[in-house]
């Protein structure tokens, strides 16, 4: 397997990573093709304008992708002043188990070291575990106060990880 490299996505590449995005979300059965939210996901284009859109590359192609926002934009859910957020962090089935997840988590913790915020957060569904697993020994914790509900029943868990 080739080496994996994460940066900023390319305009040329948008339509892919929405794809790859949904596609994501879709195997893992965390929504469904006549869900909302598909078109929010599939919208990378959008993501670009207004937060940071980063992919994680090898020699073969995209591997995935994670959205970075920070405290205050129109993508931001649960991040306060000083705070970076990340979410919709999607990894291509094909590619699981390759380490794509944690090079993006890692890669928004450099970016928020870098901007100087005090911490990261980010919100997951219950069933997310192997993400949970991923950004637990990371060092990020669960922070219930901050845990919301977008939709009734739909609950979204907040984790966050201080520097």
């Amino acid at each position: 397997m080739s080496e994996i490299s994460v940066r900023p996505a390319r305009p040329e590449e948008f339509a892919a990573v929405g794809a790859l995005t949904a596609s994501a979300y879709l195997a893992d059965g965390l929504i469904s093709e006549d869900d909302d939210y598909v078109r929010e996901l599939t919208d990378a284009a959008r993501r670009a304008e207004h937060a940071e859109l980063l992919v994680a590359v090898d020699e073969g192609g995209l591997l995935g992708s994670v959205t970075v926002v920070r405290a205050g934009t129109e993508y931001a859910e649960i991040s306060r002043e000083g705070e970076l957020e990340f979410r919709m962090l999607a990894t291509a089935p094909a590619a699981r188990g390759r380490g794509v997840g944690e090079a993006l988590t890692r890669a928004v913790l450099d970016r928020a070291r870098e901007a100087g915020a005090s911490a990261v957060v980010m919100s997951s569904l219950d069933a997310m575990t192997t993400a949970h697993r991923l950004y637990t020994r990371l060092g990020f914790s669960r922070i219930p106060d901050r845990d919301w509900e977008p939709l009734p029943g739909l609950w979204l868990r907040a984790f966050r990880l201080v520097f």
